[in-house]
């Protein structure tokens, strides 16, 4: 064969792997409001960019259930540059075989992974799959468990994202979780490990794939999913976003951008904490305020929202934000504990800074709170932040009441700084609980213990709940204006750019899970 015929072979098969599933199935996954894996590779990556890595890779003739060729073997493999910054990503192929997992599948999204861990690049996963390939046996769990192990290994190395834009069960849904951020969308995206009819056949509960792993169940009931976008350009548009807070691996810094005034001074923060201590707020307000202008963006905004955890940047580096949210009683819950867990632990792993900002008056009362492992979830909170040693900031707006406030980010358990608005409130308990223990002889002499009580809170306030207290002991840094709160905050992140510090050697904790 002469060369001109091999190019023209080249060019044949090229453009046959590049066509999918074909003209049919392709009309059908836009019909179901999808793109096409190649749709999406192209969206996510720097136009010209992309390289494609095993596009000849296909399955095993045994697998091919009546079909004469599954090309690429269901998976989109490769590399290319997002906004200028390499980015590896693999992109399953619903219009072949279902975007079903096989072993040739699993080792080729496996050879990626390896190879973002060794360059130092982030990975995104595009997934669109009907779950691993029933006609290749335990072949295809090989490649699923492969996916699997690779993602855990990469874990803390590179930033790993999981877009999910059509089906995603069993392992899948497991190898998605895996990764650091789960993206879905609102109408196509189902996540579970059992799906409907596995369900309403062993417990003959009937519900519908959406009801039970849609992007809302799976965003606002089991946190599995921290980005719920409407569509698949949406996703990847946000996927890009994300990424553009992130550093490219463990070792890096993430990139800095243009900021505002670092001195900026916010007037409207003065007055924002409300007379009454049982009132709310939106601490987003707090946070949009002392944030550089625009740069928040948010994780799992719709699931624990007693707590709010939130990328932004202050002088342009990117930073992690834990915040209690008054606006939702602010009370810690098992939920939000393990919301701000894993957050915490991601900047961690990543070199980006915390800083927490607290308010809340304790744990959350209830008995299935306490029966669903209340205690277990508190501790791994704790842990994770003593465990970080990235610069880790405290801000006291209001309430700081006994092991709820030493668990959200306290000096006593690693703050390099601390700060509280005169409105702080430290204690071992709440007001109210505290002075009718500390004055119980008092009320109940009272000739009115009801005008008493309210006169025994505001004294013990006064004297044992205010910032000034905590400070005289070296717990809180300093008390400011919440005006100058961004300039303060700023500046502490800026002393705190070379810090140091060596955990004890070991092979790894035993984080209570």
């Amino acid at each position: 064969m002469s060369t001109n015929n091999k190019l023209v072979e080249l060019h044949n098969r090229r453009t046959a792997i590049e066509a999918g599933g074909g003209t049919e199935k392709t009309t059908k996954q836009h019909d179901a409001g999808k793109l096409t894996a190649r749709e999406r590779i192209n969206l996510l990556f720097d136009e010209g960019s992309f390289i494609e890595l095993d596009a000849f890779a296909g399955a095993r003739p045994s697998a091919l259930s009546g079909e004469t060729e599954a090309p690429c073997d269901g998976v989109i493999c490769g590399y290319g540059t997002v906004e200028l910054r390499p980015v590896f990503a693999y992109a399953q192929d619903f219009t072949v075989l279902g975007g079903s997992v096989g072993e040739i599948h699993g080792k080729k999204i496996a050879k990626v992974i390896d190879m973002a861990v060794k360059t130092g690049a982030p990975i995104v996963g595009m997934l669109d799959s009907g779950g691993a390939r029933i006609q290749e046996g335990t072949d295809a769990l090989e490649g699923m468990g492969l996916i699997m192990r690779k993602t855990a290994l990469a874990s803390g190395v590179v930033p790993q994202i999981a877009a999910v834009m059509g089906p995603c069960a069993g392992g899948a849904a497991a190898a998605a979780t895996l990764s650091d951020f789960v993206f879905m969308t609102r109408e196509a995206s189902t996540l579970y490990v059992s799906g409907p009819s596995v369900i309403k056949g062993t417990t003959g509960v009937e519900t519908t794939a959406k009801e039970l792993g849609g992007a809302e169940a799976n965003a606002e009931k089991s946190g599995n999913c921290q980005v719920v976008c409407d569509n698949d350009e949406a996703l990847i548009a946000a996927v890009k976003a994300l990424l553009s807070y992130l550093p490219s691996n463990n070792l890096e810094d993430a990139p800095l951008v243009e900021t505002d005034d670092i001195n900026r001074i916010s007037p409207a923060l003065n007055g924002l904490i409300p007379d009454d201590d049982n009132a709310g707020y939106d601490v987003k307000s707090v946070l949009a305020e002392i944030a550089d202008s625009g740069s928040l963006y948010e994780i799992l905004p719709l699931y624990a929202k007693n707590i709010v955890t939130a990328f932004g940047r202050m002088g342009g580096a990117t930073v992690g934000f834990v915040a209690s949210q008054a606006a939702e009683g602010g009370q810690l819950d098992g939920a939000a504990a393990e919301k701000a867990t894993r957050f915490v632990r991601f900047c961690d792993a990543f070199n980006l800074p915390v800083i927490t900002l607290t308010d809340t008056d304790g744990y959350k009362a209830d008995v299935a709170e306490e029966q669903s492992g209340l205690a277990r979830k508190m501790a791994a909170l704790a842990y994770a932040y003593a465990e970080a040693t990235v610069p880790k900031l405290n801000l006291i707006l209001r309430k700081a009441y006994g092991s709820a406030y030493i668990a959200m980010g306290s000096k006593h358990i690693g703050a390099d700084m601390t700060y509280a608005w005169p409105t702080a409130q430290i204690a071992v308990m709440h007001a109210e609980g505290a002075a009718g223990i500390i004055y119980r002889k008092e009320l109940q002499k009272a000739e009115d213990p009801i005008k008493a009580r309210g006169e025994f809170v505001e004294a013990f306030k006064e004297t044992f709940a205010n910032p000034y207290e905590a400070a005289k002991h070296g717990y809180v840094d300093d008390v400011i204006e919440p005006d100058s709160t961004r300039p303060r905050l700023i500046a502490a992140l800026l002393m705190l750019a070379g810090k140091r510090e060596v955990l004890p050697a070991k092979k790894h904790g035993s984080m209570p899970l």
